[in-house]
């Protein structure tokens, strides 16, 4: 009797254990498809001994809807473990945090530091964070599959080999694990150590200091995913540790250490594993660098004998690879042991950095200054960052250094697009850089991810006043082929102080169009003896449509003895860009001049005197000129106030800009409306409301237009036009189907439209709905059980059961219209439960929600409406 008692016990738990849920351990990723659409892969660990098998499961998005995802993959793992790999997508009904939450009943028996564990749940979550101006994301996938055996009195180490394809970053910290609803286990403790248990926050490594008893431990860790300063998502990996006594030592993974390399360089070192035990040893190397498909790593096997195992690490990183996080490579030693394999894990960084442009010049051209550099040798970047600073520094970046610290004191003043820029203009935004001053140069390589290099060499610059000084260069005459510009500069002096410039001395004039032109055509040779000659008038050109700048060189023309007397001096024409506005003229101001003008009086010609009066100053280098009449043009010219800032030179230096007219329309676009959206699920419509605040805005709408698509489809189209500015809401009754996305625009008396707002969404309304109380009374009032319900349920499965357990009645109909009889009789007045299976068409597809509760049978006669609401 006793050995069958025995037998029996050792049966009972025998089949526990088989029928017994089979996750060991889990975590669920994504990927964003569109702003609001992501593709979910579910990954579980599971024990391949256990009867239990889940082709499906089922995933809760954490905005009130679940849907079913379908398993895709099964991999076969070391110590009887599986890898099942769930991917579905959804679409979210807008800008939000969701808890993504996957359980599955229930965990394996005997597991130490979860209470009663056969009992609960198994889940996981993930946090994500909808959020379309934060970019597109994707969650770092976790390489290092957890089926890892710990031996008791050996440290244990596990690191999820966690790679963010994005290049956010990472942190780690332990959680408690999970029951349903992605709640802690009530009773969870941490596995003890006889010293510590803990993850290293920045390495990922889980670290089990020491074991101190054998069994199965399960244990979480979140994975939090950072973009600028902020946590934009977190992962959290389930994972069970078993725990054994055995004689055998692990391996042990020789010194590694972090690297900083250039793109092009190359990576080469051995990496070795010792075993005491003289254990056959596999080396293993994991990374998401392994997943690229260009400059692809190599881990090769170089040699192998008991108790030793040597491999070598090998790598070119490309331009493709730079980013401002490093690469984590993990380091696997696993030894080949009859008792027990165990395994020793290591790792490393590699950070890939761009290597530094060459700056070759910095020469002034008036008061800009141009920054050469040769050519970067790819093409796999975006453009270049120019930085600039007052006075040189001894800054020399080390290995691992990219960019500029702010420590430098360098200020990015610019960026130039294209890999092959090989030059810059150094403007200040247009304003002209300042005399006396040392300006220092570096640039760096901006990568598509917004990557920069390391720093470029430094150089020095600074502006030239020229000589001979310029004092004036004036448009005389606008036309575009008898156009005409006034030059004259100062008489240059004190040459005796210069060797050998007795003279005879020669001005050679260059001309080249634009402010900013480079490609200057001698245009004059004004040869002189005393240098009286100060003065040259340009005819013949094109003053209407175009700035020009001129270059100015003195030579002393000694027979024999020519040469160029000081640095060229710079200067261009003052030039106005003016464009037609809604009842305005905009005014740019262009020049690029050695002096600095202090003011821009703006003239305006009087159409009854037809002389220009003054309508403005700007000390800028824009300006508006207001309140004109639409369809009438206006003609204007500039006049440019300056002065040299050195003692000795010129001061109140007055030049003029061409002439040029506008004819004001109205072709802007009135202000975007505020938009904010929401749904009246026992109405069926939606509720979309706007305003626009700024009341200079709003004097110019004349209307507005509202787009709406359904969830999923392409563009929005036009729903409807509000043809009253003083309308600031519209109804949409969407039928059945309310799920939708809507923007809205605001359009002015012209035709201009303004931008479309921000696209919002709402999603179906749950509309499913089942009595509590009917009276299959034969009074034809209320005799039958019928659910309130929408076209947007397919089906459902509805059961229903009495006190006993014995199920009376099911249907699949969404009506449910049941006559209250079981086997033709009517049931028994009373409280019976149900239980329903709902599938709804939604934002993101059919989703599947679950209803319980109870349903109250009268069946006397008599029984009125009013019972109904008792």
């Amino acid at each position: 009797m006793i050995k069958k008692l025995l037998i029996l016990i050792f049966l009972f738990f025998w089949f526990l254990n088989l029928s017994a849920t089979h996750n060991r351990a889990g975590e669920i990723t994504y990927v964003q498809l569109s702003d609001l659409t992501y593709q979910i892969k579910l990954t579980t660990f599971t024990y391949t001994l256990s009867y239990a098998d889940r082709p499906q499961l089922t995933v809760e998005w954490g905005d009130n809807t679940s849907s079913v995802a379908d398993r895709d993959s099964i991999i076969a793992l070391p110590n009887y473990y599986r890898k099942n790999v769930y991917i579905t997508t959804h679409t979210f009904p807008g800008p939000g945090i969701y808890k993504i939450v996957v359980q599955d009943p229930n965990r394996n028996y005997g597991v130490k530091n979860i209470p009663n564990s056969v009992n609960v749940v198994f889940a996981l979550h993930t946090t994500l964070i909808v959020n379309p101006a934060m970019g597109r994301d994707a969650t770092p996938v976790l390489l290092n599959p957890p089926y890892d055996k710990a031996a008791k009195g050996h440290i244990f180490i596990h690191n999820p080999a966690a790679y963010d394809p994005d290049g956010d970053s990472l942190s780690y910290m332990l959680t408690p694990c999970e029951r349903e609803d992605g709640k802690p286990i009530e009773g969870y403790t941490y596995p003890k150590a006889s010293n510590k248990f803990y993850v290293d926050s920045i390495s990922g490594d889980l670290v089990w200091d020491t074991p101190i008893d054998t069994g199965k431990y399960n244990v979480a860790m979140e994975i939090q995913e950072w973009r600028n300063g902020k946590k934009i998502g977190v992962v959290e990996r389930d994972m069970q540790i078993e725990v054994y006594n055995t004689k055998n030592n692990p391996p042990v993974i020789g010194p590694l250490k972090d690297l900083c390399v250039q793109a092009g360089d190359t990576v080469n070192f051995l990496i070795t594993g010792t075993d005491k035990d003289k254990d056959n040893i596999l080396l293993k190397a994991t990374s998401g660098i392994f997943s690229f498909t260009d400059c692809i790593p190599q881990f090769i096997k170089v040699s192998a004998i008991p108790g030793s195992s040597v491999s070598r690490f090998r790598w070119i990183p490309c331009h493709k690879v730079v980013r401002n996080q490093p690469y984590d490579v993990i380091i696997k030693a696993e030894d080949d042991n009859a008792d027990l394999k165990l395994f020793d894990i290591k790792h490393f960084k590699i950070k890939v950095l761009g290597p530094p442009p060459s700056i070759t010049s910095a020469a002034p051209e008036g008061k800009f200054i141009r920054i050469n550099w040769k050519n970067y040798g790819t093409t796999f970047i975006a453009g270049f960052s120019i930085y600039r600073r007052e006075g040189a520094t001894s800054f020399k970046p080390d290995s691992c250094t990219s960019s500029l610290p702010v420590s430098t004191g360098f200020v990015k003043i610019g960026y130039i697009s294209g890999s092959s820029s090989v030059t810059y203009i150094d403007t200040d935004n247009g304003q002209g850089l300042q005399y006396g001053k040392e300006y220092a140069y570096r640039i760096v390589a901006v990568y598509p991810n917004g990557t920069e290099s390391k720093a470029s060499n430094e150089i020095i610059s600074m502006l030239v006043s020229g000589f001979p000084v310029i004092r004036n260069v004036s448009v005389r005459n606008t036309d575009p082929v008898n156009g005409s510009i006034y030059l004259a500069w100062q008489k240059p002096n004190r040459l005796d102080t210069i060797p050998n410039a007795y003279g005879p001395y020669e001005y050679m004039i260059y001309r080249a169009e634009g402010v900013t032109g480079t490609n200057y055509t001698f245009i004059k040779s004004i040869p002189s003896v005393n240098l009286n000659d100060t003065v040259f008038v340009d005819t013949l050109i094109n003053t209407q449509t175009k700035a020009f700048i001129y270059k100015i060189e003195l030579y002393n023309n000694t027979a024999g003895n020519r040469f160029l007397i000081g640095d060229p001096s710079y200067a261009s024409s003052l030039f106005m860009e003016v464009l037609p506005g809604d009842r305005k003229s905009k005014f740019t101001f262009l020049r690029n001049v050695p002096w600095i003008n202090s003011k821009y009086d703006i003239f305006r010609k009087n159409e009854t005197t037809l002389k220009y009066d003054s309508v403005g100053t700007s000390n800028l280098l824009t300006y508006m000129d207001i309140g004109l009449e639409n369809g009438k043009q206006y003609c204007y010219f500039i006049r440019s106030t300056g002065a040299y800032q050195s003692p000795g030179l010129p001061r109140n230096l007055i030049n003029f800009s061409e002439s040029a007219c506008s004819t004001p329309v109205d072709n802007e676009p009135p202000c975007i409306p505020d938009f904010n959206l929401s749904s009246q699920c026992d109405s069926l419509y939606n509720m979309l409301r706007w305003k626009v605040s700024d009341p200079g805005c709003f004097s110019d709408v004349a209307g507005y237009k509202i787009y709406y698509k359904l969830p999923g489809a392409g563009d929005l189209s036009i729903l409807a036009t509000i043809v009253d500015k003083n309308v600031f809401s519209y109804k949409h009754f969407t039928g059945d189907v309310i799920a939708g996305c809507y923007s809205i625009s605001a359009y002015d008396l012209a035709g201009n439209e303004s931008a479309k707002s921000a696209m919002m969404c709402v999603d179906s309304c749950n509309f499913y709905e089942i009595p509590n109380v009917f009276t299959p009374n034969g009074d034809n009032i209320n005799d039958r059980l019928v659910a309130k319900t929408s076209g947007l349920v397919e089906k459902i499965d509805f059961k229903l059961f009495n006190r006993n357990g014995l199920m009376l009645f099911r249907a699949s109909d969404p009506k449910i219209d049941w006559d209250g009889t079981y086997k033709g009789n009517v049931v028994s007045p009373g409280v019976y439960f149900y239980e329903c299976d709902v599938w709804e068409r939604r934002i993101s597809g059919v989703v599947l929600f679950h209803l319980s509760g109870f349903v109250h049978v009268i069946t006397e006669k008599g029984a009125t409406n009013k019972e109904l609401n008792k």
